[in-house]
């Protein structure tokens, strides 16, 4: 090899490696000398990488250097992000704990406001709620409900450990000079999905952000 040749491997090895994006051999031969034989100092260059950490690697119309694929699960890095859920994304996974099964419609008639398009997106992600089949009606909406990871974060048994009205007050997460009529009956850690309000639901949001927000 020449050490004309030797210094081009060098300069096209440089290019390549500080490029954040492939290269083509197009936008190679602009900083290389007219008549330059790129195809063969890249087959070249290629052959050297062979067996080394990372690979000359041809992507799309360009090259680039790649970590070696068998070095894959040494490159890994494992990082945990914390995110704090909206407060619409807390209210909507009160009312599918509280009211499951439960449609979209259903939430959102519940909630007042419409439900935006990745709140269920969120928390079907996140593990905490799942399909949990069709309603029966025309169009056949999905119900959703809760998961056993939506148990197993909040530390709840069953869902009958789900926090009743004298709980959320004991707890100074509802005010107690507010009237619960309605649902006053319901034994605290007894609560029935069926029977609790649209009141207590929005209450209980209050109980689930507090936990969300501690984790």
């Amino acid at each position: 090899m020449t050490l004309e040749r030797f210094q081009l491997l060098r300069i096209l090895e440089a290019m390549l490696f500080a490029s954040h994006a492939p290269l083509s051999e197009k936008d190679l031969a602009v900083r290389l000398p007219k008549g330059a034989n790129i195809v063969g100092m890249l087959d070249e260059l290629k052959a050297q990488f062979a067996n080394r950490g990372v690979h000359l690697t041809p992507v799309g119309t360009g090259w680039a250097f790649r970590t070696a694929p068998d070095l894959a699960a040494y490159m890994e890095i494992e990082k945990s992000v914390v995110r704090r859920l909206s407060r619409a994304a807390v209210e909507t996974l009160a009312i599918v704990a509280y009211h499951q099964p439960v449609t979209r419609a259903e939430i959102e008639e519940i909630r007042g406001v419409s439900l935006s398009r990745g709140t269920l997106d969120i928390l079907l992600e996140a593990g905490w709620i799942r399909p949990r089949g069709r309603r029966q009606v025309p169009g056949k909406p999905i119900t959703w409900g809760t998961s056993d990871a939506f148990l197993d974060h909040f530390g709840l048994e069953s869902l009958s450990a789900l926090p009743g009205v004298e709980e959320l007050k004991a707890a100074g997460l509802l005010d107690k000079r507010q009237s619960w009529s309605p649902i006053m009956e319901i034994e605290a850690g007894d609560v029935d999905a069926d029977e609790i309000g649209d009141d207590e639901v929005y209450e209980a949001v209050e109980t689930d952000d507090a936990i969300a927000m501690d984790k």
